[in-house]
């Protein structure tokens, strides 16, 4: 794709989905505004800020937009993610944040591609592997026993944050497994974006003794169907290290970078 392509599926991105919220809002999520920044909390494992731009702040008064999310959530005795995007300005906003108390985590990479490519290709998946859509929570909490395996890490909130967006909006969201036998090898879900063309994709972690056989890539086809059938004609992927290639090679195209600054008071 050309510069002017990465450009346009960039101000897509920024224009449609850098401050959406859901709607409706999941069980006990709120939304607040101070100033540029959207706020919202409620989430099980803590609160989240967003913005289109920063509407121009530098200097004295982005620190204090800063130190008045670090005073909230100090408060509140809650953990909170500023997700900083590798076009934002201004430059220096990084290290405002770190010397304000954010931490930054594992850089991911912002990926956008045409759904109807993708979902014009059938899923492939090794011998005895099969998907499925899920709603149950007992299948949620299946997805979060293979996600604790992979990263040896609690993700308890997981199944919890899932179940409530099922709950506020069926139609908002659908989660899938890979499955082999009785096990869940890989899972992910597709969020469509409402009022816009995006349809946005999460998860797709996988077993280590199940990686290498297209297992992920079958994943990603099988959801662009659905946010195809769906009106959607844009997938957007926040893309690790690992996940990245795979989606390059399936088209979708790198437009900037995400990494998650996150406060624990």
């Amino acid at each position: 794709m050309t510069d002017l392509d990465v450009t346009t599926l960039r101000n897509a991105y920024d224009n449609q989905l850098r401050a959406a919220v859901p709607d409706p809002l999941p069980a006990g999520v709120t939304v607040e505004r101070d100033g540029p920044l959207v706020r919202i909390l409620g989430f099980d494992h803590g609160g989240f800020l967003t913005y289109r731009d920063l509407g121009g702040l530098t200097g004295a008064a982005l620190d204090e937009l800063i130190a008045r999310q670090v005073e909230f959530f100090r408060r509140r005795g809650e953990q909170v993610e500023w997700k900083l995007h590798g076009h934002d300005e201004p430059a220096d906003l990084p290290d405002r944040l770190r010397a304000a108390g954010f931490v930054p985590e594992e850089l991911e990479t912002v990926v956008i591609g045409p759904a109807a490519p993708l979902a014009a290709a059938l899923p492939v998946l090794p011998e005895g592997v099969r998907l499925r859509e899920v709603t149950a929570r007992a299948d949620l909490d299946r997805i979060v026993a293979m996600e604790e395996e992979v990263w040896q890490a609690d993700r308890g909130h997981l199944a919890d944050g899932l179940a409530k967006e099922i709950a506020a909006d069926p139609q908002s969201i659908t989660v899938v497994v890979a499955e082999a036998a009785d096990t869940v090898v890989c899972a992910g879900w597709v969020r469509y974006v409402p009022d816009t063309g995006f349809a946005t994709l999460w998860g797709g972690s996988t077993l280590p003794g199940w990686r290498g056989r297209g297992i992920y890539r079958a994943l990603v086809t099988y959801r662009a169907r659905l946010a195809a059938q769906r009106g959607r004609t844009l997938l957007q992927v926040d893309a690790s290290p690992d996940s990245r290639p795979i989606l390059e090679r399936l088209g979708l195209v790198p437009v900037t970078t995400t990494t998650p600054y996150v406060y624990t008071p």
